[in-house]
This record gives structure tokens, sequence and C-alpha cells, in this order.
């Protein structure tokens, strides 16, 4: 990130005006430490939020990936099938597990996992051998997966799903919350997402012995013994009772900054869907998409690179897409399943400035300099 007068970000943090109180009644009580009220409350918070029954908050969204995998039973030696259009935060947890991440690509309509492609790796992975120990799919920009499709594949062949709604805390599927569909969900509140803690994440379940066992794992997994005693490796990976704090001045606008980022999309949408060749990710049937960011697919000739750097002259921040795992360096010798839809989807596509705190001059200025790129001479 760069910062300069002046400058028109992807998305920052955007403060509600109550996080301070939470944070500094922390200070003030001294419970400045991986334990303390705001946790609890944080953690109520969420529940609350998602209908969730149990949530445990921790360092980050990586964090909650890593320890969803572990509580799930994902171990050494074993395969598990991921979205291939993600950040890489979502594959790297299984290698910290010493396990295999599978590839799977995406279905044009929502950008996430197939489950025509999801099908043809269980029953590839099954014709040799080797039956994978969980699914990790990716809701990407804050746009629900097809979930009833691959629930129902994975439930026909027993393989627990993770949900890495990392981008998608208050988008819903069919009226409920994305993260409460799979055994376990895991959110991020990294300083980029819709609402923030500074840096933290946070897993859930309607199983309790499932995120117990996270809390367990979370706090160096210290046995219940008068001293320290520890039976098995555990993490440190809890949030910080200062941080919880500003997740709870964070939870209660989260609505209002949903409908912001909505917002912001519509302006786009209606400013700029009539460039031929120009394509926005419309809701599916059954989705509500938070609108985390606003991507768009551009046309001919345009590539992404070409207009993030005539945007960045003029001080406008935007991103490529995520560059697909299988095309990646780091994974280029893994299992991947699909036709690379997300390869080509990151040859053509951008994310565009979408914070809930854009000013509507800000907004008009992006949507001014996109038109003079992109609309013929």
């Amino acid at each position: 990130m760069i910062y300069r007068p002046g400058r028109i970000f992807l998305s920052v943090p955007h403060m509600g005006g109550h996080e301070k109180n939470y944070a500094l009644k922390a200070i003030e009580d001294n419970w400045v430490t991986t334990a303390g009220p705001n946790l609890a409350g944080f953690e109520h918070d969420i529940c609350q939020h998602t209908n969730a029954r149990h949530a445990v908050a921790l360092s980050s969204g990586t964090a909650a990936l890593h320890l969803a995998l572990q509580v799930v039973g994902v171990k050494p030696g074993d395969e598990v099938l991921c979205s291939t259009f993600t950040f890489v935060a979502s594959a790297n947890p299984i290698l910290y597990l010493g396990a295999t991440p599978v590839f799977v690509e995406s279905e044009p309509e929502t950008w996430n996992m197939s489950p025509e492609a999801l099908h043809e790796a269980i029953t590839d992975r099954l014709r040799l051998g080797k039956r994978p120990a969980a699914i990790m799919l990716v809701h990407l920009y804050g746009m629900p997966a097809k979930m009833k499709e691959i629930m129902n594949i994975a439930e026909e062949h027993g393989i627990p799903v993770v949900e890495d709604a990392a981008e998608a805390l208050g988008s819903r599927y069919s009226g409920h919350q994305v993260g409460t569909f799979g055994r376990v969900g895991v959110f991020s509140f990294n300083g980029n997402k819709i609402i923030t803690t500074s840096g933290g994440g946070a897993l859930i379940s309607e199983e309790e012995q499932l995120v117990e066992q996270a809390r367990f794992l979370s706090t160096q997994a210290k046995d219940p013994a008068p001293y320290y005693q520890h039976s098995q490796m555990g993490y440190n990976y809890r949030m910080s009772n200062i941080s919880a704090g500003i997740g709870r001045g964070q939870m209660e606008v989260l609505e209002k900054r949903m409908k912001q980022r909505r917002d912001i999309f519509q302006v786009y949408r209606q400013q700029l869907g009539h460039i031929e060749g120009l394509e926005f990710v419309a809701e599916p049937k059954a989705c509500f998409a938070n609108r985390w960011l606003t991507t768009v697919l551009l046309p001919d000739p345009h590539t992404p690179e070409s207009i993030r750097l005539a945007l960045e002259e003029e001080n406008i921040e935007t991103r490529a897409l995520w560059k697909p795992m299988h095309l990646q360096p780091l994974f280029e010798h893994h299992p991947y399943v699909g036709n690379n839809l997300s390869g080509r989807l990151f040859e053509r596509g951008l994310c565009l400035p979408s914070g809930s705190s854009l000013t509507e001059e800000d907004l008009d200025k992006v949507v001014k300099h996109l038109k003079r790129l992109l609309e013929p001479s």
C-alpha cells in the first residue's frame, strides 16, 4: 500500500466511533493480553450476527484456517481439495499440516469452486486410491459459492467442508450466513476487510467440540494442570483483548458497511455498464454478496496491468484479481482439476476501489478516469 496525499485506496479500515471505547476500557482495566471480556463479547457478537453456535477469535484468518483443517482431522500425507481461485492464505495452511492441496477450478457465475469440477476431482482422487480428507472452498470477493450443490457432493462422499469466508462476513446463501454450511467456517478481520480488528480472524462451528479444540490449540495446548504441561503441539494464535475490542465496535457498523459497499458496486455498474465488453459479476439466485471488492472483467484490448498503471498515475489504487494457485510457482507440481477458467479471469480482471469510506468525490474521480480509459474514442 503506497501512501500519498489525496490517494484513493482499494480498501482501508473504516472506524465506526465506538471502537476506542472498548479498547480504552481494556487498557484501563489492564486487560492487555490474550484474555479478557472483549474476547468473550466479540465471540458472542460473531455468533449473534452469523447464527453460529460457537466462535473463537484468533490472531488472523490464516491461523483460523490452519486450526480449522486440523480440527476436522487433516493430517500429514492427506489431500485437501482447495479452490484454486483465491489468495495464497487459503492454501498455505494445507502445507503447514504436511498435507497436499488438490486445486479445483471455478465456475463462471460466482467465480467460486465449481461443483462439477469438485465432483470430477473427488472421482479422480478415489480412482487413484486417495480419499480427500477435506474440502476447502472460498467465497471469493464476498460472493457466496454454490453451497447447495457443493454440500450435496461433500455429504455424498462423507468429506468435511471448511468454508474460507475470509472475504465474506455478512454474505448470505439462501438467507444463511456463509461459513455456517460446512463443519467449520473462517472469517478474516485484516485491515482491508469489510470490518477489521487491525489484524485477526475467527473460527465458527455448530460443533462445540471443534471450537473448543481450536481454542485449546490456539493457546499453546496447555493441559488442565496446575503447572505448564503439554501433551500435544499448540500455537500462539489467540486474538488480543484490545483487538477484540476494536472488533466489537466494528460489529456495530457491519450492516452499514455492507450497504455502503453494495452501493459502491451499484454506482460502478450504473456508470460503466454501458461500456462494451466490460463485465460485472451479478448475484445468482439465492446469493447475497457483501461486495467486499467490486471486480470487473476488462474489454479487449485493455489489460489489468495497463489500466492499473494508468490509474496509478492518477493516484488511484487498483489490483489485479488473485492469481490462481495452480499457476503459482509454489504449487506448480500439485494436482489440479479444471479448464483454467480462473487463469482467463486473472488475465482480464481488476479490483476497483471499494472501501466504505470512499467519498462521492473519490468515486466520481475513479469513474471518470475509467470512462476515459475504457470508452472508445
